[in-house]
């Protein structure tokens, strides 16, 4: 189920937030990583997790990955990753909603409030749309997160 403010069909969906069930927990997902900030109060200079489809649309976005890490990613299921001061995530299950694969690639972040646990008031007033399937929303584990260059993989979370 989708629910939306908006009472146009998604015509500027790059400004818009969305509310949804993501792989791993409750998240909020925008293409506008200032907005994301604006919500989440936090400073603009934190970065936030940028979500691809597959490992091509990566690398199409001019990133590279250390040749010995490839397979690594390649393989990794519910993992952010970072390079170079730029936290990632590929996403490669399948969304049901149209709105995920118009969106892609996007920035992510937990839908809560800076510190705080999920409120599900707290965000359904602070998003646009609401993706929303039979098992509702519900809080799970986050993503692992792994540091990585060409010599060393440090695993932060």
């Amino acid at each position: 189920m989708v629910r939306s403010k908006s009472t146009s069909r998604f015509s500027s969906i790059n400004t818009l937030v969305v509310l949804a069930q993501t792989d791993t927990t409750v998240g909020f997902a925008s293409q506008s990583h200032e907005r994301l900030a604006n919500i989440k109060s936090r400073p603009s200079s934190k970065p936030f997790i940028k979500v691809y489809s597959n490992n091509k649309q990566y690398l199409k976005d001019k990133n590279r990955v250390p040749k010995n890490r490839k397979n690594l990613l390649r393989r990794s299921i519910k993992t952010t990753f970072v390079i170079n001061q730029k936290s990632f995530r590929i996403n490669k299950e399948r969304n049901n909603s149209q709105v995920f694969r118009d969106l892609t690639p996007y920035y992510s972040t937990s839908a809560n409030e800076n510190g705080k646990t999920f409120n599900k008031e707290f965000c359904e007033s602070k998003a646009d749309i609401i993706i929303e399937d039979n098992d509702g929303l519900h809080e799970n584990s986050s993503s692992t997160l792994i540091k990585l260059n060409s010599i060393k993989k440090v695993k932060i979370r």
